[in-house]
């Protein structure tokens, strides 16, 4: 039964964005807007979390399998893209590079924001994730007895 309520909270909110798809006229897919309702509610608390987690956790656990039809398309179309298979081969590599390194620096960007430019970190954040002031690992420091100082 708890499931069964979770993928009615999941699809109602799915029905919602389709719904505004409808109705709103800008150019943004109905699951983009499911998916920011459904943000929208569980940072409100009109929806918690364990209210969706063991479905949406389910969901996301067989997402690859709901590539196996795409994948078979593709394979059905091989002789329509054989001809421009070196492109779309470069195209998809370049993009994907592309992807990984801009992911990376905002990742970068994003951790460093509460560093110095000189590379030691301001007043007020969070610690050094596992290295003690020197840089050193805790765990060396507490496996020879000198533990926290």
């Amino acid at each position: 039964m708890r499931y069964l309520k979770e993928c009615a909270i999941i699809f109602g909110i799915t029905l919602a964005g389709e719904l505004l798809n409808a109705v709103l006229p800008l150019p943004v897919p109905a699951g983009v807007y499911g998916l920011f309702l459904l943000l929208l509610c569980l940072c409100t608390g009109a929806v918690k979390l364990a209210d969706v987690e063991a479905t949406g956790n389910f969901l996301l656990d067989i997402m690859p399998v709901m590539f196996v039809p795409a994948a078979a398309g593709l394979l059905d179309k091989f002789g329509v893209m054989k001809p421009i298979l070196l492109p779309l081969f470069l195209i998809c590599l370049a993009s994907t590079l592309i992807v990984m390194g801009a992911t990376g620096k905002v990742t970068d960007w994003i951790l460093g924001a509460g560093k110095e430019p000189d590379g030691a970190e301001t007043k007020g954040t969070r610690g050094t994730r596992g290295t003690d002031q020197n840089g050193a690992a805790m765990k060396k420091a507490e496996t020879k007895g000198g533990g926290r100082s």
